[in-house]
């Protein structure tokens, strides 16, 4: 089985979860999420997907709880919408890279304004 197989049935699963989340999932606990990627297995079997949320730590990591409690319903939705013969085991994992990126231009920014402070 092909990396890029894995990788296109990850695309594929992002936009339908995202789909499924949107249109399907009617908790009101559950705030705004995006899901950022699918990772899935090379056997196709288990799939990490990447939930972020502009909302606090705490809010994201109640929306991850949420949507792990969904997860069968998630699978099931998936079962009628993609023509794969198994449907991935879902595990739904907190996304902290744009936390990690905006970090990182904070102290790009940081350092920056110390250079021009020493320059002045």
């Amino acid at each position: 089985m092909s990396f890029q197989r894995a990788q296109r049935v990850g695309d594929l699963l992002r936009k339908e979860i995202s789909e499924i989340i949107r249109l399907r999932i009617k908790d009101p606990r559950l705030g705004f999420v995006t899901i950022t990627s699918v990772d899935v297995s090379q056997d196709l079997r288990h799939a990490k997907v990447y939930v972020t949320s502009p909302r606090s730590h705490e809010e994201l990591a109640s929306s991850v709880e949420i949507l792990a409690g969904a997860a069968g319903f998630v699978r099931g939705e998936l079962f009628k919408r993609v023509p794969l013969r198994f449907i991935p085991e879902l595990a739904f994992k907190a996304d902290s890279s744009i936390e990690h990126s905006v970090r990182i231009s904070q102290i790009l920014k940081e350092l920056e304004d110390e250079t021009h402070r020493r320059e002045s």
